[in-house]
């Protein structure tokens, strides 16, 4: 197994991130809410096959928010998912230190996801009700 990275490009939201969120039956987030207008961000490779992606938000403050991370449901080979997305939220974890991040900010209700997260040290904060959004 050979993982690769790759920043996400022009194409990446239409042609592979869209179909993922429907696959998980989730809305996908409109390509202006991400950062760079979906190019904010990187994807992982088992060689040709798309495996995860996730995004990295840029704050005006020591924090960054890493998040957004979505995965191919198809792609079933478990070791291999996990070293993927242990591998992407480093890879976005260590990008965010380099830029002189001292935080790194995440709002995720997967538990799997929180235990690669937890795994990667970061630590759980309070527990939120309410994902609150307003389109202006």
């Amino acid at each position: 197994m050979e993982l690769q990275i790759r920043k996400l490009n022009s194409t990446d939201y239409d042609n592979i991130l869209v179909g993922w969120w429907k696959d998980w039956n989730w809305d996908a987030p409109p390509k202006d809410f991400l950062p760079d207008d979906s190019e904010g961000g990187i994807i992982v490779f088992d060689e040709d096959v798309p495996v995860c992606a996730g995004f990295l938000y840029a704050t005006n403050s020591k924090a960054s928010w890493i998040d957004w991370i979505i995965s191919n449901k198809n792609y079933r080979k478990k070791p291999q998912r996990k070293q993927a997305l242990i591998l992407l939220i480093e890879t976005l974890t260590n990008i965010s230190k380099n830029a002189g991040n001292k935080y790194g900010y995440a709002l995720i209700k997967h538990k799997g996801l929180i235990d690669t997260y937890e795994g990667l040290g970061y630590v759980k904060g309070d527990s939120y009700t309410a994902e609150m959004l307003k389109k202006f």
